[in-house]
């Protein structure tokens, strides 16, 4: 049962990092960005192209593919979320999908449908133990990466100005901008700070997969369903959402289904939104007039 948990707990890392990039945006803009999983995916074509093609070394791979994945989301919020005419949450979330699919025809045509291997200098097969449990290297880059990268957002949001100004765009954008913040930068950055999140978790679910246009398909679902359990508008929540459902995922495929195993995420979904619409972290609030 331990070695399960902590199997869990590196794919958890994964969904709590999807979650919380989905979640950084729907607080912003109060639309779940369903692009988050292509932007990651061509993050990571990126780091490949870095480390394969031209041969540079990982840290400049990593960071080449961060800054891209930076850039990717302002420019996203800037071209079409900001221009939009009119925008409501429905004709928002048909952009974001309707990015998704540009982003994987880009792919597509770009890089084809060719199954690559990403390698990091985290070893997939060297492994350590801990008594009875064993976790690969890769595995445990993976838990401590994700735990850093929160605790990094974290740090920003709650102790720097500009993460306060985020923090008060999300709760009331008219009254932050009548106060002298620039919203829209703030925007933003918002979309490229998601964008990071997204591309550290694509760039360590590659190694374990393939490299391909449809690598981040099923991460993204499970990031959805872990920011749903939590609630989106909650980001610790997010987090904890996104452990909870890779621990109970990987409980249910061991004594229950393999093969069912990714349809969990979908009855963590529909389940939630059924008996808990906030999710389990967030309070329910109804506009009184």
């Amino acid at each position: 049962m331990l070695q399960i948990i902590i199997s869990g707990i590196v794919v958890g890392s994964i969904y709590a990092l999807m979650g919380l990039a989905m979640g950084i945006i729907y607080k912003a803009s109060e639309v779940p960005n369903f692009a988050q999983g292509e932007m990651a995916m061509i993050s990571s074509y990126i780091a490949f192209v870095i480390l394969a093609v031209h041969g540079y070394g990982f840290l400049f791979a990593f960071t080449g593919a961060i800054a891209f994945a930076f850039l990717l989301g302002i420019f996203f919020e800037f071209v079409f979320i900001r221009r939009a005419k009119n925008p409501n949450i429905l004709s928002l979330i048909i952009i974001t999908l309707g990015f998704q699919m540009v982003l994987y025809g880009i792919a597509g045509w770009k890089f084809g449908s060719d199954q690559r291997r990403l390698s990091l200098p985290f070893s997939d097969r060297k492994t350590y133990n801990f008594g009875d449990v064993v976790i690969s290297e890769l595995g445990l880059a993976t838990i401590l990466a994700a735990i850093l990268l929160m605790l990094v957002v974290w740090w920003f949001l709650s102790s720097t100005k500009t993460g306060i100004a985020m923090k008060a765009t999300q709760q009331n954008s008219m009254a932050a901008k009548i106060n002298g913040i620039p919203t829209n930068k703030i925007m933003s950055l918002s979309f490229g700070i998601s964008s990071i999140v997204g591309a550290v978790a694509g760039l360590f679910i590659a190694p374990v997969t393939t490299l391909d246009p449809n690598m981040m398909w099923d991460p993204l679902l499970k990031g959805f369903a872990a920011a749903v359990l939590g609630g989106f508008g909650n980001l610790p929540g997010i987090i904890l959402g996104g452990y909870i459902l890779g621990i109970t995922e990987n409980i249910y495929g061991y004594y229950i289904s393999v093969e069912f195993k990714s349809v969990f995420a979908l009855l963590v979904i529909v389940l939630v939104l059924w008996v808990k619409p906030s999710g389990l972290f967030s309070r329910h609030h109804t506009k009184k007039v």
